[in-house]
C-alpha cells in the first residue's frame, strides 16, 4: 500500500475543504463582512465563500413560516448559512396594502436570523417594481437604517423584472435604490434582478452598475432553464459579473401545481456549476403549498420546518446539497 506525504494529504484535504463544506458550519461568527472581489463573494479574510440555504415563501401566502422557529429549523435542519425574505409587495394584502403588517414579518425574520448568526437577504418580490419606485426607495431606506450595521444582512432590489428594459428602466431604478441603501450602509452585499425574471445576466455584464458590493441574481428552475441559461451565465461570469442564485428549483416552473416533478439530474448539473463557480443559492422554498418546489410537506408546522419527517422530494435533495 502507498503510503501519501503528509504535504500531499495536507494539500488534498485542502482542496476538498474548498470545495465541500456543511452550510450551517459557516456562519457569521466565522465569516463576518461580505464583500465582492472581482465575480465572487469574499468573507471578512478576503476567502471566497458561499452562502447556500433557503428562500421562504411570498410573505402574503405563507406567513406562518416568517418566525424564529422556522428560521431555526432552517439554519440546524436545512443545514443553511442564509434565508431569504421574499416581502410581496403587491397585491390586497402585500406591503402597498399594509406597510406594517408586511415590515413587521421581514423584522421578525431579520431579527431571527441575526440571533442564530445566519445571513439573511431582504427582497421586494415582485416584477413591477419599476412602477413602485419611491416605495421601493422608502423600504430599503428603513431596512438599511434600521439594520444596515450588522453583517447579516444582504439586500434584493428588485426580485424578477420582467420585459422592462435594462439600461432604460431596471438599471435606473437599481441605482436609485442603491443610493438609498448607501446612505444608511456602505458596506453589505446588494442584489440587483435583470429582465426575463432574473435571467437576462447578459444585459448587465455590458452595462454594469456602478458602485461595491453589487451582485447580480440569476432565477433557474431545473425543468424550465437547462444549459442554454449556464451557458448565458458563464459568458457573464467570464466578462467579470458576480452573480448570486436568490432564487432556484428543482422544478418546472411552467407546469401547473399539481403536475410538476422533481429533476434530480438537471438539479444536480445545475448544482455543480454553482460549485464550480463558487456562486451562492437559495431554494424555492419554505412552503407547505401542493407542488413539487415545496420543501416541506402540507400541514408542516413551523417548529418542524425542515426536519427530516417533513421534507419533500426536492427538500431532501436541497437538505443533502446544502451539507455538501
Amino acid at each position: 500500500m502507498k503510503v501519501l506525504s503528509s504535504s500531499l494529504v495536507l494539500l488534498i484535504l485542502a482542496i476538498d475543504n474548498s470545495i465541500a463544506k456543511d452550510a450551517a458550519k459557516e456562519l457569521v461568527s466565522k465569516h463576518g463582512q461580505l464583500s465582492v472581489k472581482g465575480t465572487n463573494l469574499v468573507d471578512e479574510n478576503g476567502d471566497v465563500f458561499q452562502l447556500k440555504g433557503m428562500s421562504l415563501y411570498w410573505s402574503i401566502w405563507q406567513p406562518q413560516y416568517w418566525n424564529q422557529e422556522s428560521v431555526d429549523g432552517i439554519l440546524k435542519y436545512c443545514h443553511s448559512n442564509v434565508v431569504r425574505a421574499p416581502m410581496g409587495v403587491g397585491y390586497s394584502n402585500g406591503y402597498l396594502a399594509d406597510k406594517e403588517e408586511q415590515m413587521k414579518l421581514v423584522e421578525t425574520v431579520v431579527e431571527a436570523a441575526i440571533k442564530d448568526d445566519m445571513y439573511v437577504i431582504v427582497d421586494w418580490h415582485e416584477e413591477n417594481a419599476d412602477s413602485h419606485e419611491e416605495e421601493a426607495v422608502d423600504f430599503f431606506d428603513k431596512i438599511s437604517k434600521k439594520y444596515g450595521k450588522y453583517p447579516n444582512i444582504l439586500y434584493e432590489t428588485f426580485n424578477e423584472p420582467t420585459n422592462q428594459s435594462w439600461s432604460d428602466t431596471i438599471k435606473p431604478y437599481h441605482e436609485k435604490v442603491i443610493k438609498a441603501i448607501r446612505a444608511n450602509d456602505p458596506d453589505n452585499i446588494i442584489i440587483c434582478g435583470s429582465g426575463q425574471w432574473s435571467q437576462k445576466v447578459d444585459e448587465p455584464a455590458d452595462d454594469v452598475i456602478k458602485g461595491t458590493n453589487i451582485m447580480y441574481t440569476l432565477h433557474f428552475y431545473a425543468g424550465t432553464t437547462t444549459q442554454w441559461l449556464r451557458d448565458r451565465a458563464q459568458d457573464a461570469i467570464d466578462k467579470g459579473l458576480p452573480i448570486f442564485i436568490t432564487e432556484y428549483g428543482t422544478f418546472n416552473v411552467t407546469e401547473d401545481l399539481d403536475k410538476q416533478v422533481v429533476y434530480p439530474e438537471e438539479s444536480q448539473l445545475w448544482w455543480d456549476w454553482l460549485d464550480e463557480n463558487q456562486l451562492s443559492y437559495t431554494n424555492w422554498a419554505i412552503c407547505d403549498v401542493k407542488g413539487a418546489g415545496s420543501a416541506i410537506l402540507p400541514d408542516t408546522p413551523a417548529d418542524k420546518v425542515c426536519q427530516e419527517d417533513y421534507l419533500t422530494e426536492s427538500g431532501r435533495l436541497v437538505v443533502a446539497q446544502n451539507e455538501k
